[in-house]
């Protein structure tokens, strides 16, 4: 087969079986589509489906196509983190910024405790879950992190499922997410912050600034269709300069959305575009994803270091909402839906790991088990959440 063939075979498959896997076994009550296709991702992989027919993984996934998935990969998952950055009310934050800081904070810091220390203990077990360019301090700030993570994005489509978003709950998690989630990437700035170039990252940080500060005096004066334009050319650029200093062009995208008003978007048009950039393009980053895990050292082995991450995650979300709703005087039963829902990783703690791996920080070991806690964390979340809601739906909302 020519090159453009095995890679619309590759396409094929990528599209194809989540999706049939997810309509045929109805599997949206445990496992939203997404989280189908990060698991077919993960089948796909040299562990499973290169393990089990290696000559046909190897023709298909060359290394022609899988540096052409690549280019798609980058692109899809750029566009997605802008507009998490974008969808980020911040300003809804602030007018509640006691209860919110308060929330935030335990909803952070527990997690990314209870994570380091299972970090740690990882280490203290072999040397092949640090990566070879990681620190002690980096590989524990950054599982601890990875582990304290929220999925803006899907924790919006799980809401909506529950039904949920437009109640005074939906609203108050919202804000608890967006303000962990602007914690979350600065930490991810420390941990890739390169002293070796750190007049370049600094030159960054005030290029930054100032090209923010004419992008948002030129945007509102554009009309909507040419604002698309140059959003698109921000985000190249903010993440073309990123990974330039040595940060990573992801936190470029993120951060060139953050900067972004919602408000410049008709609200119909931004959920149709991230409904696109969910459907055509992060499957191929899934697949990528999955090219990437590494099951050497066992698969056991790689599975209880998943048990141990996700036990760490939901043990410490659910004490640092705990905490919050006694300080706060929540209603009862707030405390555990809203620690539930918090947990919830998926897309973003997946692009979180893949930095990390990217930047020699972690090993593909440990990236195997982060994909495998991210995948089960959202997978428990809708079967728990769904009872203990009926349980509170008699109970009015605290706005």
């Amino acid at each position: 087969m020519s090159p453009n063939e095995i890679l619309l075979v590759a396409m094929t498959i990528i599209f194809t079986g989540p999706f049939l896997l997810w309509r045929l076994g109805r599997t949206d009550y445990y496992a939203p589509l997404v989280v189908v296709q990060i698991i077919c991702g993960i089948l796909l992989g040299p562990g499973v489906a290169g393990s089990a027919f290696p000559g046909f993984f190897a023709a298909i996934f060359n290394r022609d196509t899988i540096a052409a998935l690549n280019g798609i990969a980058l692109w899809g998952v750029m566009a997605f983190v802008f507009v998490a950055g974008v969808e980020l009310d911040l300003r809804e934050a602030w007018r509640r910024r006691s209860e919110t800081f308060v929330t935030a904070s335990l909803a952070l810091i527990a997690p990314l405790a209870s994570g380091a220390v299972a970090a740690f203990f990882l280490t203290t077990s072999g040397d092949h879950w640090v990566g070879p360019n990681g620190g002690l301090w980096q590989f524990i700030l950054g599982v601890g992190m990875a582990c304290a993570v929220t999925a803006l994005p899907i924790l919006v489509l799980l809401m909506e499922r529950l039904e949920i978003i437009r109640r005074p709950l939906g609203q108050r998690i919202l804000r608890y997410a967006s303000l962990d989630d602007i914690a979350i990437w600065a930490v991810l700035a420390l941990i890739l912050m390169d002293w070796a170039r750190l007049g370049r990252q600094a030159l960054f940080l005030v290029a930054f600034a100032v090209s923010s500060f004419a992008y948002r005096r030129l945007m509102p004066r554009i009309g909507e269709s040419d604002r698309w334009f140059v959003a698109l050319i921000w985000l190249v650029s903010a993440g073309l300069f990123a990974d330039w200093v040595g940060l990573h062009f992801i936190v470029g995208a993120f951060l060139a959305g953050v900067v972004s008003d919602a408000d410049w978007f008709d609200r119909a048009r931004m959920d149709h575009f991230r409904q696109t950039v969910l459907i055509i393009l992060m499957p191929v980053f899934f697949l990528i994803t999955g090219l990437r895990t590494n099951w050497t050292i066992g698969g056991s082995t790689v599975f209880a270091a998943a048990g141990l991450l996700l036990f760490a995650s939901i043990t410490g979300k659910l004490a640092g909402t705990h905490l919050a709703g006694r300080l706060l005087k929540w209603e009862p039963g707030e405390a555990t839906i809203i620690g539930w829902l918090l947990q919830t990783k998926a897309l973003i703690m997946i692009i979180f790991a893949n930095v990390l791996l990217d930047k020699g920080i972690i090993s593909s070991e440990t990236f195997t088990a982060l994909l495998l806690t991210a995948v089960g964390s959202t997978m428990l979340t809708i079967p728990i959440v769904t009872p203990k809601l009926k349980r509170l739906s008699d109970m009015p909302d605290k706005g």
